[in-house]
């Protein structure tokens, strides 16, 4: 059997099994049935939803046999053919959110949920298939370079980035601490800058809390990721031993680009229980809530203040919307960034992931923030001298309602 045929059974196995999982997890027993065929290699999916189709692979395989035979550089690699064939496949949905990670990058964004990676520090998103900065992350490379919430990056290393997709961005942007990357960044209308940042380790906690005295606290949640649930508990639990008397809290989600959904439910239990933190919308337009637990330590405290910005995406606009919807919460800055999308992230056994938007979010109001973001209810800009004489006029702003009331 030649290398070739030998791949060609391995796709074909890692499709039926991907298929496989794919059909299970939205559709149960969905009778699934896979056929292989030669000459040329079909599979016939049957019982797909919505509807019975036939899917003809011998156009993929005829330009792979003439690739891996005529291409100048032999021999290619089958492995980046493979990852390359599949990326594509998942771009072609057109969703910005639902993409295929090689290993590494898969390996990268893993650690960077759990708080530790090496980078620049900085979340991207896609804004009009221009690259941009979401957020740069407390204490790192990118926010000590000056990086700010929707910078565009127009090019890494010299190469363009128009089209670029973020898992592209993502894996040249990465690299081995004490590396360097060049951007050339543009920060509104002004004109475009080179920065060369040099790679670090990047290890942030997600949640850290300030005693503001006058009976505030100030919690910071820079991301929902794996150690936050725990972090969260360990702020509460130090809140509510360290301070005699509690009146407002400042919870701030700027630049907080998301992570897990379940996080920001579970904080929102702190302050309410048993009632919608979010409604999931499916592909038939079913609307499911998902209801906060008991609610906890911080449900008689009668002030709830969320600073928001550009930056703040996913998890981070769920939490906000939960906390104005079910407890009055004043959501203070600027209006948040706008992912109104749910995403399942699936590990496969060579380390590669997919992550694919599974269902839309609505507030408990049920509004779809999608690409339009969330309004606060006290506009408070940050301009960019604020920043550079270390001031800020929205947790100035959050502070001075506090006092008031």
């Amino acid at each position: 059997m030649s290398p070739f045929e030998k791949f060609q059974r391995f796709l074909i196995t890692i499709l039926i099994a991907v298929g496989f999982f794919y059909g299970g997890y939205y559709f149960g027993k969905s009778g699934y049935i896979f056929e292989v065929r030669k000459n040329p290699p079909k599979i016939e999916i049957k019982n797909q939803y919505p509807g019975s189709k036939e899917v003809d692979f011998s156009l993929f395989w005829e330009v792979w046999d003439i690739v891996s035979k005529d291409y100048l550089e032999r021999p290619v690699d089958a492995e980046k053919m493979l990852y390359g064939a599949i990326q594509g496949m998942v771009s072609s949905l057109g969703d910005p959110y639902t993409s295929f990670l090689p290993p590494a990058i898969n390996k990268n964004l893993n650690e960077q949920l759990d708080g530790k990676y090496q980078g620049i520090g900085a979340e991207l998103g896609q804004k009009d298939n221009q690259l941009i900065i979401v957020a740069p992350l407390d204490g790192s490379p990118a926010k000590a370079a000056g990086l700010l919430p929707g910078d565009k990056i127009l090019s890494i290393e010299d190469e363009m980035t128009i089209g670029m997709s973020i898992t592209e961005a993502v894996a040249k942007i990465r690299g081995d601490a004490g590396t360097e990357v060049k951007l050339t960044i543009q920060t509104g209308a002004d004109a475009p800058r080179e920065v060369a940042l040099r790679r670090d380790i990047i290890k942030i906690a997600s949640v850290s809390w300030k005693d503001m005295g006058e009976g505030t606290a100030y919690i910071r949640i820079s991301r929902f990721g794996g150690e936050t649930n725990k972090e969260w508990d360990t702020a509460v639990n130090e809140i509510s031993v360290g301070m005699r008397e509690l009146d407002s809290i400042i919870i701030d989600v700027r630049g907080n680009p998301g992570g897990y959904l379940l996080s920001a439910a579970h904080i929102s239990s702190e302050f309410f229980g048993g009632k919608p933190v979010l409604y999931q919308e499916d592909a038939t337009g079913n609307q499911t809530p998902l209801n906060s637990d008991t609610a906890g330590s911080f449900k008689d405290v009668p002030r709830i203040y969320v600073l928001i910005d550009g930056g703040s995406a996913s998890a981070s606009e769920i939490l906000a919307a939960a906390l104005k919807a079910q407890v009055n919460a004043k959501l203070i800055g600027t209006k948040s960034f706008g992912k109104g999308t749910i995403q399942d992230a699936r590990d496969f056994g060579d380390g590669s992931g997919v992550h694919i938007t599974i269902a839309k979010w609505l507030t408990p109001d049920k509004v779809w923030v999608h690409k339009v973001g969330i309004e606060p209810d006290v506009v408070v800009e940050v301009t960019e001298q604020d920043i550079k004489d270390l001031k800020d006029p929205q947790l100035d702003a959050a502070l001075e309602l506090a006092k008031e009331l």
